[in-house]
């Protein structure tokens, strides 16, 4: 008997409880939500392979673990992503966080009516000056958060053998032209130049041109004037059909691809080459006679520059549209990022220049940094391949190929150019072509 009553006590001592537990849960809930609200959604639209770098998945799962705020991702194609992204914008389809490089396709996007300036934030004194000059519009106005891997192109050249022949590197185009004279009699090839399908020698060249005189670009880009008027663009194609024909560029230069340089560089074969400081990071061999170790920086030198020019990175922007849902979210997102103890673990052993002046976890070659004050002086943001519209790498290289080939000269090879950019333009709908 006296089981049984403490049985039924038992069982309805659990009833209550379950019953008080059950109205404590839903209320406690209740109170736990009024204390943290539910976290924001906040949308970050960018092209696939560009959302997959390993710096990027770092910062955002960063984000997501220390606000609680969960990020929407929309990515497309690469292929597909200027097109994709255009017809979202013309929908009013907008996303809080747009990534993209300041070229000429972020024209596509009307800068001024969709997105906020950045000028204010606390952030850009963090910026170094080259990232931070990718970034700004024609007026000066900074347009996103460069949070990108970075690089400085330049002319590299193997140290080693300039050390034993008693060779410096030059200061302007003159001493340049006689450097590759003095390597030519010593019986090396000067310049590993990778005609077959290489194309970014030739974007090096027309930087100052136009990065030197912003009108000048926006009067190419208005269709106003061409390539033809320009004395510069044949002051550079006269160099290097004079340093093809001089042998400056060795004889196997017309059948050299991105494949070859790193035999030619690796080996000795040729002592200098234009190219960017990651290259030999990723793609010197390891194996051969010159190590990375080896290798120093100057200018480029292609008659365009008498001082010589390095081409600062294409870095990819985090911009924030003010037409979006969650602006103040957007611009916290962006402090996150550019956050010090954040960015840097997210780039920990990257290869790329600095883009912040505090970040001290990636790697940065010895040779960039040698040449610290020589870059700050000469060089340039990334202008003809990103900012001409029409422009492209590949018809400039069918041109040149053309003239270094003989069969134009240098003004058939100007026409040639500018009525390939000419047709580009006019398929992008550029408005004035």
């Amino acid at each position: 008997m006296k089981k049984k009553h403490i049985i039924t006590a038992l069982l309805l001592s659990f009833s209550l409880t379950l019953s008080a537990c059950n109205g404590k849960t839903d209320r406690s809930s209740s109170k736990e939500e009024e204390k943290v609200p539910a976290g924001k959604t906040i949308s970050l639209m960018g092209k696939k392979s560009d959302l997959a770098k390993s710096y990027m998945t770092s910062i955002f799962d960063q984000y997501e673990q220390a606000t609680g705020n969960k990020l929407e991702i929309i990515a497309y194609d690469d292929i597909d992503y200027e097109t994709e992204a255009q017809k979202k914008f013309a929908k009013g389809e907008v996303p809080d966080i747009f990534l993209h490089f300041n070229n000429a396709e972020l024209k596509r996007f009307d800068v001024a009516a969709n997105f906020r300036t950045l000028n204010d934030q606390s952030w850009v004194s963090d910026l170094t000056d080259s990232a931070k000059a990718y970034c700004l519009n024609s007026d000066g106005d900074l347009l996103g958060l460069p949070y990108w891997e970075s690089s400085v192109s330049g002319c590299y050249y193997n140290k080693r053998i300039m050390d034993e022949l008693g060779l410096k590197a030059a200061t302007d185009q003159a001493e340049f032209n006689a450097l590759c004279k003095v390597l030519m009699e010593a019986g090396y090839v000067p310049i590993c130049w990778p005609a077959d399908g290489c194309s970014w020698m030739l974007q090096f060249g027309l930087d100052p041109i136009f990065a030197d005189d912003p009108e000048l670009l926006e009067k190419l880009n208005r269709n106003e004037i061409t390539y033809a008027d320009i004395p510069a663009v044949a002051d550079m194609l006269s160099w290097i059909s004079n340093a093809a024909d001089s042998g400056w560029f060795g004889e196997d230069y017309m059948s050299t691809d991105w494949d070859a340089i790193g035999k030619k560089m690796s080996s000795g074969d040729a002592v200098m080459t234009f190219i960017w400081d990651t290259w030999f990071y990723t793609d010197l061999p390891r194996d051969n006679t010159y190590s990375l170790y080896d290798f120093g920086l100057m200018p480029v030198f292609v008659n365009t520059a008498d001082d010589g020019t390095y081409e600062g990175g294409n870095l990819n922007m985090m911009m924030v549209n003010k037409n979006g849902k969650n602006v103040d979210e957007a611009l916290a997102f962006l402090e996150f990022c550019a956050t010090s103890e954040n960015y840097n673990k997210a780039f920990d052993g990257i290869s790329t220049v600095s883009c912040f002046k505090g970040q001290n976890t990636n790697v940065q070659s010895h040779m960039v940094t040698e040449e610290s004050e020589s870059i700050q002086a000469h060089e340039r943001v990334s202008t003809a391949s990103t900012r001409i519209i029409g422009y492209s790498g590949d018809d400039m290289v069918m041109a040149v190929n053309k003239l270094l080939n003989k069969e134009v000269d240098v003004d058939g090879c100007i026409k040639l150019m500018d009525e390939l950019r000419m047709d580009s333009a006019k398929l992008q709908g550029a408005e004035g072509f």
